[in-house]
């Protein structure tokens, strides 16, 4: 019998219903229009998007994926490169390294933050190495700076995936700013989410906006003017009539993450058994996910379920100890401190709308489970 869900995972009813004049006046219009394919609302989201990052050139397409996968062929990436990415994220970071024919190379994760380890990257640099991809984890950006001294020090590209950083900056410095290229998802679940699948790149470069934006239409500027064979990727126009209505309020709704992450470290500060988020210093968190470490994961777990709590992992297995990479033969040892967090980590529930009462009620459960 399935359990009355009393604190969701996530809530996008909610969000949905807040907006609910405008989110469905937007999704009209583009009906009545019958511009089903690219026109204003693309275009407006894409320069909407590009103001509020602050980067020159924004570039809507078919999700957070084919934002990697665009950039790394249209930067040259091909067989017999490397690049360097970290050990914990979706495998949409490194599966697009191999997509364009190149060996993903992971790096070990800051025990802290969760983000790559800086310190680790320069020992795994070699004449192969043609670019760095940092994953802004959660919702708190990785040392980008450091990760930008590196590149420009050996001569890399550096590629920032957003896809959990909407707005979030380190050192005043905004995600999606200091690469060549930066993509962004709107999976549903995002910060900012769409309705279904989208995404965006960004970036400062003009040649490369152009070629990426070609890529991504079938490698066409002009329909039947084909410079090169590209891909069919595109953000839907509904898609970004919806967005732009939301933008707005990403701001506000990423304010509130935080006030429910701090909430969440204060009542479970006791806990001995929970280690809860740091927030570097540095950083502007976004908390797209509050993961902690907790003793008796799994358990800790089945009791929430029992209870009407929903929980995630993000995520059970670190990407270089998948099936899907075998054939690098890594082992848990090559990675010690993301291998160890692999079976204590617990994203637990975090989104705009959860409420203070919501957020009691979970720490006292999970009080009464370590009881």
């Amino acid at each position: 019998m399935q359990e009355k869900i009393i604190v969701p995972f996530v809530d996008l009813k909610l969000q949905y219903l807040s907006l609910k004049k405008e989110i469905d006046s937007a999704v009209l219009s583009v009906m009545e229009n019958t511009t089903f394919i690219g026109g204003e609302p693309v275009t407006s989201f894409e320069n909407n998007f590009a103001q509020a990052c602050g980067t020159k050139h924004s570039i809507g397409v078919g999700n957070g994926t084919d934002a990697l996968y665009i950039i790394l062929k249209s930067l040259g990436i091909t067989a017999g490169d490397e690049v360097i990415t970290v050990a914990n994220s979706w495998i949409s970071t490194s599966e697009t390294i191999s997509q364009c024919g190149a060996k993903p190379v992971f790096i070990d994760i800051d025990p802290d933050y969760y983000s790559i380890d800086v310190n680790k990257i320069e020992e795994k640099i070699t004449n192969k190495t043609k670019a760095i991809i940092p994953v802004h984890l959660f919702g708190q950006m990785a040392e980008i700076d450091k990760v930008s001294t590196l590149c420009k020090k050996h001569n890399l590209f550096l590629v920032e995936d957003c896809a959990q950083s909407h707005l979030s900056e380190y050192k005043e410095i905004e995600a999606g700013t200091t690469g060549i290229a930066s993509a962004f998802s709107f999976y549903p679940g995002k910060n900012l989410g769409a309705y279904g699948d989208a995404g965006v790149i960004t970036t400062n470069d003009d040649s490369l906006a152009t070629k990426m934006r070609m890529f991504a239409n079938h490698g066409a500027m002009v329909k039947h003017q084909h410079q090169m064979e590209g891909i069919n990727s595109r953000l839907d126009t509904i898609q970004a009539a919806i967005l732009n209505v939301k933008l707005p309020h990403l701001q506000k709704w990423n304010e509130q993450r935080l006030k429910n992450a701090l909430l969440y470290n204060h009542l479970l500060a006791d806990v001995s058994e929970i280690t809860t988020p740091k927030i570097n210093p540095a950083a502007k968190h976004i908390f797209h996910l509050y993961v902690i470490r907790a003793e008796k994961r799994n358990e800790l777990m089945d009791y929430l379920t029992k209870k009407g709590i929903q929980t995630q992992i993000h995520y059970p297995t670190i990407l270089p100890l998948l099936p899907a990479y075998n054939y690098l033969n890594h082992k848990a040892e090559d990675f010690p401190i993301a291998s160890s967090y692999q079976d204590s980590i617990l994203s637990l529930p975090m989104f705009p709308e959860l409420t203070k009462e919501q957020i009691q009620l979970l720490v006292e459960t999970i009080k009464a489970f370590y009881k």
